[in-house]
């Protein structure tokens, strides 16, 4: 886990962790009060008090002291070591000083479920609760104290087994995530590569070749040779195409990740921005976002460069039209740039894009601020929100 949460059985990392997991861990040592209380009104003599006072001491750091190390790899036998001198010293202290010193078989429970896998724990609990169980019968007046300490010694056990469990799973199903990102960015790589060789393989020995041909056919054949320029040519322009197609997919521009990204460069600019939370694009093609994603980028590039705006709104909206769905994306600024030159030189490459992808492209300037609007099929999306 990262940041300041630590989960149980983990061993923090940082001091911060360490701080969180010792308040989290010290809350539930308030149920040592009885114990407490009866080293202050519980009548024993001096040097009973002080190795009560001692005994108490050792328990809770051994106990902190197995919490803090169980995240360590081969800890295992550390923790069946203290759980054996945690439950002997508290089988010690309840023989001596009384009933109320039962309760650090709670803790020596919920140790065992917090510490232990599973196959262990359900031993090593039962064991605890019947060993407090059995020394209940021994001490005066323990039997009262039975009903009251078994149950939760053998639910917090138990309990704290499913926590542990669980923090176990979120940590692999996070592990298992990351391997399947890596898995997915290197078979994009690979089939890249194995594209991009398909495509230039090809194409790069049939300009060898031709260069070849040209070169012998140059000095007697000047008009052979210039065909097969010619032919060089054309092959190198195809290639070119092929090789943009395929990396389109590579490079096509995400509507979510450039919102992200506006946000970032609009703060950095000083300019105060109001833009629309995560749209679901359920539905939408593909290129319908990338163009609008394109447009976003183009105009928040504008608003920063030259518009000298302190405010910028982003609205993105489902409409209904003749022509079906469209998905319609505003960026209005209060800047000077669109009263003047227009927001950039980029407005004609972005018009072509929309209107590859089916959709238009209004740029409208006034005194007041610049304002675009892109709109593009919606295809059977759903209803997307918009910035207030």
């Amino acid at each position: 886990m990262s940041g300041t949460g630590v989960g149980i059985g983990q061993r923090p990392e940082t001091r911060k962790q360490m701080m969180v997991k010792l308040l989290w861990t010290g809350i539930w040592l308030v149920y040592l009060s009885a114990p407490v209380s009866d080293l202050v009104h519980g009548g024993h003599g001096v040097v009973a008090v002080v190795l009560g006072w001692l005994g108490l001491a050792i328990f809770v750091a051994w106990y902190l002291a197995l919490l803090f190390r169980t995240g360590r790899r081969n800890a295992q036998d550390f923790v069946l070591v203290s759980l054996a001198v945690l439950s002997a010293e508290s089988t010690l202290l309840v023989l001596t000083l009384g009933r109320e010193w039962l309760v650090l078989f709670v803790y020596v429970s919920i140790a065992s479920g917090a510490a232990l896998p599973l196959r262990l724990a359900r031993w090593t609990i039962p064991v605890a609760s019947a060993l407090m169980a059995g020394l209940a019968l021994l001490v005066a007046d323990g039997t009262e104290y039975i009903g009251a300490l078994l149950i939760p010694a053998l639910l917090g056990g138990f309990a704290m087994t499913g926590v542990r469990e669980l923090v176990r799973t979120t940590i692999e199903l996070r592990e298992a995530r990351a391997r399947v990102a890596q898995l997915a960015a290197n078979e994009e790589r690979l089939r890249l590569a194995r594209d991009l060789h398909d495509l230039l393989g090809h194409s790069l020995s049939l300009i060898t070749l031709k260069s070849e041909l040209a070169g012998r056919m140059l000095p007697a054949h000047p008009d052979k040779a210039a065909q097969q320029v010619a032919d060089i040519e054309q092959v190198s322009r195809q290639a070119l195409v092929d090789v943009r197609e395929a990396v389109t997919g590579y490079r096509r521009a995400r509507l979510a990740a450039e919102l992200a990204g506006a946000q970032v460069a609009l703060t950095a600019a000083g300019v105060s921005a109001a833009l629309p939370a995560d749209p679901d694009l359920t539905g939408v093609p593909e290129e319908s976002e990338s163009a609008l994603a394109w447009a976003l980028r183009e105009a928040v590039t504008n608003v920063v460069r030259h518009s000298g705006a302190r405010g910028c709104t982003v609205e993105l909206l489902h409409r209904q039209t003749l022509d079906g769905p469209r998905l319609e994306l505003t960026v209005e600024d209060d800047g000077s740039g669109g009263a003047g030159n227009g927001p950039g030189n980029g407005l004609a490459g972005l018009t072509e894009r929309l209107e590859k992808a089916g959709g238009t492209l209004e740029a409208t300037g006034s005194r007041h601020g610049f304002r675009l609007v892109a709109r593009v099929p919606a295809g059977s999306g759903p209803h997307v929100g918009s910035a207030s």
